[in-house]
């Protein structure tokens, strides 16, 4: 009887920054190399909530209509954007045993990755660091440090070196 072969799964969160591809590269370049085979790769965005919008504008309900048409569609271009810019970075990796998914998810980026990353029962998340200093992660919150915090699986913080 042959053992049935272990899948792993990757979840790489990406967004618009550079970081974020910076860490799908690295993820690629350093972590991937350690399977042979049967692993999907993960691609993670995470759409805002959509803006709720009063009928009681100033410019009246037409104006309301066709201003969340047109965040609804900029919003589809910028996930097409990242996902095309993602695809650029893993279509040079050459291992045909990799499977990629493309997910999107919308919410608050730290609640969905950790619940994504749990759904999917990812072995690993690889996230970009924005690095920002300890005033502006006080203020605004670190994603990674939230998820790090709250994944079951290994979190790997993709850090860019100056020189990168």
């Amino acid at each position: 009887m042959e053992a049935r072969k272990q899948e792993h799964r990757i979840v790489v969160a990406v967004d618009e920054s550079d970081e974020s591809m910076y860490a799908l590269s690295w993820c690629l370049k350093n972590l991937l190399s350690q399977y042979t085979d049967n692993t999907t790769l993960v691609l993670l965005y995470v759409k805002p909530s959509p803006t709720v919008y009063s009928s009681l504008d100033t410019a009246g309900y037409a104006f309301s209509n066709d201003a969340v048409a047109a965040i609804r569609k900029y919003s589809s271009e910028l996930v097409d954007s990242v996902m095309h810019r993602a695809e650029a970075i893993y279509s040079n990796y050459d291992d045909t045993n990799i499977r990629i998914e493309r997910v999107v998810g919308c919410g608050d980026a730290r609640d969905v990755i950790c619940s994504t990353v749990d759904k999917l029962r990812a072995d690993t998340l690889v996230m970009g660091s924005h690095g920002y200093g300890f005033i502006k992660r006080a203020i605004l919150g670190s994603v990674s440090d939230h998820c790090a915090k709250n994944v079951k699986c290994p979190v790997v913080i993709v850090k860019r070196s100056k020189d990168n």
